[in-house]
């Protein structure tokens, strides 16, 4: 259990956070804000964690045990502005006896919300046909125009059923599609049973009989390239392939091949595998729909992640324990 600090803690913020959440935190803590929103540089980032008690950095930080190296004797806390922590070091942080938290639950709805979206305006060609609005090459309807496919009775196959697997499988009951998935662990029966979900132990197996994918696991070094371009070999070539978790989970390479060969139907990507870097190949692609990693970004999310990270240095404040620590994974 940690020990109560006497005073205010010194919190560094690595990037601008909505203003309610940094007024919030002055009243609280000693806290050095960002006020122009630049990314950290690696030196920022090393005298920060030299000084300071707390760090709230962000998915553009990269805290790895080079960097925890430098810290200095005061600092005890990464309280991550995120869910994912595959940019920190978290076992040598850990090591080092510096804890890490994170912001789970906020994003769950708004993650979800934008994955269904991409699930939509890809086979419906959404976006393909707002383009051709604006430029002004609309003629007029025709019966064989813009034609696309429905959602109804497809197979979704999602991988990854966690919080926001799950989300998604809810919408997409609603769109009249069945839901099939791949986790490392089987759900509930009950929470199977609410979405109707088909488990499937075996990823090759599962992919070769969906009609779109939807990736929702974290980026680990067991999830790496998970869809190689073997697994991505397997689905159909009327499949369609989302992906709003993270881009180093999908062979982009391999990706971007099946795409141009007609392998796929079509992808709808909201990050890439070198984010923020996008392969100018998918820029040219009309049946691929690009975001800018917006799944998480709404109003309501990012006061709710920066109300966790409050909570989690108040009780680091008041040596209580952290309701949110990321622990290293085993194994």
């Amino acid at each position: 259990m940690p020990q109560p600090l006497k005073s205010k803690p010194l919190v560094v913020v690595t990037r601008k956070l909505p203003e309610a959440v940094e007024t919030r935190m002055m009243e609280l803590f000693d806290v050095r804000l960002n006020a122009d929103d630049h990314p950290f540089t690696a030196e920022e980032l090393a005298s920060a964690i030299k000084t300071a008690d707390v760090l709230v950095p962000n998915l553009t930080d990269t805290i790895d045990a080079g960097l925890l190296a430098q810290a200095g004797p005061k600092f005890k806390l990464i309280a991550n502005f995120g869910n994912g922590v595959d940019h920190i070091d978290v076992a040598a942080a850990h090591k080092r006896g510096i804890s890490v938290t994170n912001t789970p639950d906020v994003l769950t709805e708004d993650t979800a919300d934008m994955a269904m979206a991409l699930i939509v305006a890809v086979p419906r060609r959404i976006v393909e046909g707002a383009r051709m609005i604006r430029e002004g090459r609309f003629k007029g309807w025709s019966p064989t125009h813009m034609l696309g496919h429905r959602l109804w009775g497809k197979r979704l196959g999602i991988i990854g059923m966690g919080r926001i697997g799950t989300a998604v499988a809810r919408r997409a009951r609603g769109f009249g599609m069945a839901v099939h998935y791949h986790n490392r662990r089987r759900l509930h029966p009950d929470i199977e049973a609410e979405v109707e979900a088909t488990y499937w132990e075996s990823l090759d197996q599962m992919l070769a009989r969906v009609d779109v994918i939807s990736i929702h696991c974290p980026h680990t070094p067991a999830t790496f390239h998970l869809l190689t371009e073997r697994r991505l070999k397997l689905l159909k070539p009327t499949a369609y392939i989302v992906n709003t978790a993270r881009g180093e989970v999908l062979d982009e390479k391999a990706l971007i091949e099946m795409l141009e060969n007609k392998q796929l139907a079509g992808a709808g990507l909201d990050v890439f595998e070198h984010d923020p870097a996008v392969n100018p190949k998918l820029l040219g692609m009309d049946n691929v729909v690009l975001l800018p990693h917006m799944g998480s970004a709404t109003f309501e999310s990012r006061v709710n992640m920066g109300e966790k990270v409050i909570i989690n240095i108040r009780a680091y404040t008041d040596g209580h324990a952290l309701p949110d620590r990321v622990l290293p994974t085993q194994g």
